[in-house]
């Protein structure tokens, strides 16, 4: 597949890049993808949730009441989990929720979410995306130049460029990656990619082994 290489205006650069087949052309295989979201999704979550169990709490552990004939249930100390104010049963624990994924199937998931974009006409070539200066203003109209304005999109370096982090940083559809970290729910949660040439080559030699 052949891409026009377009430079931060807008404009066509005259020059073509062909998309690698191994890479961006493969037939999408879903089940990989919904694996690597699932441990992307995993990973965020922090695992902090925790809840008092009966004997964490701090409480008499007098029996309020006589084992039978009070009408009501054998519920014991002040501590009970039948008690306004009592413990939990099976109340949530600090855990971690992480799990391994093969790398082989990381790698699959990748390609399939890229050759979807491929597929859907959701990539753009840029020659360059550089910023002299932190500013805001220009990424917008760099944004506005390549008409992905207004929709979520992922801008791909070859490594991490603070000015152009530091200018994308306050809008809420624009974010940042260098091409050795994206990842498959970055790259399907965007609705357009915007890859540099440099990225393109290494994202290509880091998914292509």
């Amino acid at each position: 597949m052949e891409l026009s290489v377009l430079n931060i205006n807008g404009q066509e650069t005259g020059r073509k890049v062909t998309l690698n087949d191994a890479v961006f052309g493969i037939e999408p295989n879903d089940h990989v993808i919904y694996l690597d979201v699932k441990q992307y999704m995993a990973n965020q979550r922090q695992g902090t949730a925790k809840s008092k169990e009966r004997s964490e709490l701090s409480g008499s552990t007098r029996k309020l009441g006589r084992q039978k004939g009070g009408g009501g249930a054998r519920r014991g100390d002040i501590n009970s989990p039948v008690l306004v104010g009592g413990a939990r049963v099976f109340g949530p624990k600090p855990r971690d929720y992480s799990f391994k994924l093969n790398k082989k199937v990381k790698i699959l998931a990748r390609k399939s979410a890229l050759s979807y974009k491929a597929k859907d006409n959701e990539i753009i070539v840029v020659d360059n995306f550089d910023l002299s200066a932190p500013k805001t203003k220009d990424f917008v109209n760099i944004t506005k130049n390549l008409k992905v304005d207004g929709k979520k999109t992922l801008v791909v370096l070859p490594e991490v460029n603070k000015n152009v982090h530091l200018s994308a940083r306050n809008l809420q559809k624009a974010e940042i990656m260098s091409a050795s970290n994206i990842n498959t729910y970055k790259i399907l949660n965007a609705d357009v990619l915007v890859i540099t040439e440099a990225s393109l080559e290494k994202i290509e030699s880091v998914l292509n082994r």
